[in-house]
């Protein structure tokens, strides 16, 4: 049987496909969109103590990590290691592949850590999804070939912050809460450094090869962290800080032991630390920072310390 279809019907068809097109291509375009990948070259300890306050933060401060429906990741040449974020807001996110990794995917030689600092959200790895709550943590080994991101509440969106680093073996994907934690409470109100340390995807916890994630909250009246301070020449480190109060900051150290710089930092933005920096701050109010580190070994309490008076 042979269905005669009228001119006006034809086109209403033929619009309505080409509708569809234009849709489609336009969701294409915006996961294209989504990923915005940047790389930072690594700096001498002579290079950076003549470094302006403009340089200093343009090389190690970074400032945007989240922003609704898209990915920002940031590769610094320090152990090639990334951080980053991904705040799914109205659609899921696709973790794309940048071509500078030279990859045939994102993790095909890289391992990641992911903690939630917003609203609950899901990760998906290779069609399983883990749902994750604030704060909690999700590791992902290497050889894992698709890893998308969305929300359970687009007025309350997930924030993933996202480590990762080189990899040589491949670990399964583990989550990790409160629960599974390894925590330490530390410090005390008279030094103005009474903190609990969340210690989540490091060595004591689960396997990894070279990527540690924690996560350090610093109680009411407190505002030190990492004091006093250290550096670990066979490990570099990214800070993220977080849970800033509107209004207020926090003044982040680097620089050798003695040849100190400063970066101010506002809420859920990040700083690089090399291994031979010192990486410690001081806020205005107390407030929570996820550390992130890889280089040459696990041994979460390998620090070369510096007594407070000789820092200069």
């Amino acid at each position: 049987m042979v269905t005669i279809i009228s001119w006006k019907h034809y086109i209403a068809i033929k619009t309505g496909i080409y509708s569809l097109c234009l849709f489609l291509l336009s969701s294409i375009n915006i996961k294209i969109m989504q990923a915005h990948f940047e790389k930072r070259y690594a700096f001498s300890p002579g290079e950076t103590k003549s470094m302006v306050t403009e340089e200093l933060r343009k090389n190690f401060l970074i400032s945007k990590l989240f922003e609704a429906d898209h990915i920002h990741l940031t590769l610094t040449h320090y152990d090639r290691y990334i951080a980053g974020g991904a705040m799914p807001v109205n659609e899921t996110l696709q973790l794309s592949n940048p071509d500078y990794l030279k990859a045939s995917y994102f993790l095909e030689r890289r391992e990641m850590g992911i903690i939630n600092v917003g609203g609950q959200g899901n990760v998906t790895v290779d069609g399983v999804v883990y749902e994750l709550q604030f704060k909690e943590a999700l590791y992902i080994g290497k050889g894992a070939k698709e890893v998308s991101f969305s929300s359970a509440d687009k007025s309350n969106p997930a924030k993933f912050y996202i480590n990762s680093a080189p990899a040589h073996h491949a670990y399964p994907v583990k989550k990790i809460t409160a629960k599974e934690a390894e925590i330490v409470e530390v410090g005390s109100p008279e030094t103005a450094n009474h903190r609990v340390i969340n210690k989540l995807l490091v060595n004591s916890v689960l396997s990894t090869c070279q990527l540690q994630m924690g996560m350090t909250e610093l109680k009411s009246g407190s505002v030190w962290n990492t004091m006093p301070a250290h550096t670990h020449d066979r490990r570099m480190e990214v800070y993220l800080y977080f849970e800033v109060p509107e209004g207020q900051s926090v003044c982040h150290f680097m620089g050798e032991t003695r040849e100190t710089r400063h970066i101010w930092v506002q809420n859920e933005q990040a700083v690089i630390s090399p291994e031979w920096s010192i990486h410690s701050g001081a806020g205005t109010s107390n407030y929570t920072f996820i550390w992130g580190m890889a280089g040459e070994n696990l041994d979460y309490g390998d620090m070369d310390h510096c007594a407070i008076n000789e820092l200069k």
